[in-house]
């Protein structure tokens, strides 16, 4: 595990301005999806919008990974030829987010409050799943995208350890950026994160 966010932090490190358009794009959003769902309870619709950009951001992660190399042009690439694959999964992540969300706040004000602590346990596997997920779909963009959510399932089923040790690390690293009180579009982690599971996933190309 530590070879893989040793390869990440060179890569990142190497081009990180490469990375900051469509992180500073991505982080942008999930800013103002926050403050729409605090005072609208609408920003879950953001999230979604954020779909085909991210999709882009896993582009320039998975090029990366396998050549060594990554232009601005590539971004703009994987979003053009990936916002469809991006836009499904950022309406089945914002779904998953949104109920997960919902059952929280349920749950919280009932007697089965500490069934809010499961649910947030299961959110937290579900986003790792998602970060394997996107992965397989951009890197493997001539598969259906069910296909994909079943290489994404075996991978993790195969190596659940190892999967639940990355995604910690990857989360451990975005509250590191939010606890600094610095937008994430500044931190770069959501780059970093999807960079990170490209060298995780990707290890045996």
């Amino acid at each position: 595990m530590t070879h893989v966010f040793r390869g990440a932090a060179r890569d990142f490190v190497a081009n990180s301005w490469r990375l900051v358009p469509l992180n500073a794009a991505v982080g942008a959003i999930v800013v103002l999806a926050c403050a729409s769902a605090v005072a609208q309870r609408g920003g879950l619709l953001l999230v979604v919008l954020a779909g085909p950009l991210l999709a882009g951001l896993a582009h320039e992660a998975v090029t990366l990974r396998r050549t060594g190399n990554v232009v601005l042009a590539d971004g703009i690439e994987g979003v053009r030829l990936y916002w469809r694959r991006g836009l499904g999964l950022g309406v089945a992540g914002a779904t998953l987010l949104g109920l997960g969300l919902l059952a929280v706040h349920v749950y919280g004000r009932t007697p089965l409050w500490p069934l809010s602590f499961v649910t947030i346990y299961l959110l937290v596997l579900l986003g790792i799943y998602q970060l394997v997920l996107w992965t397989f779909a951009i890197a493997s963009p001539e598969e259906p995208l069910a296909d994909c959510a079943r290489r994404a399932a075996a991978f993790v089923a195969g190596r659940p350890g190892a999967t639940l040790g990355f995604g910690l690390l990857v989360l451990a690293v975005n509250l590191v950026g939010v606890a600094a009180g610095v937008m994430p579009f500044l931190t770069l982690t959501i780059a970093f994160s999807f960079l990170a599971a490209a060298h995780f996933v990707l290890e045996a190309d």
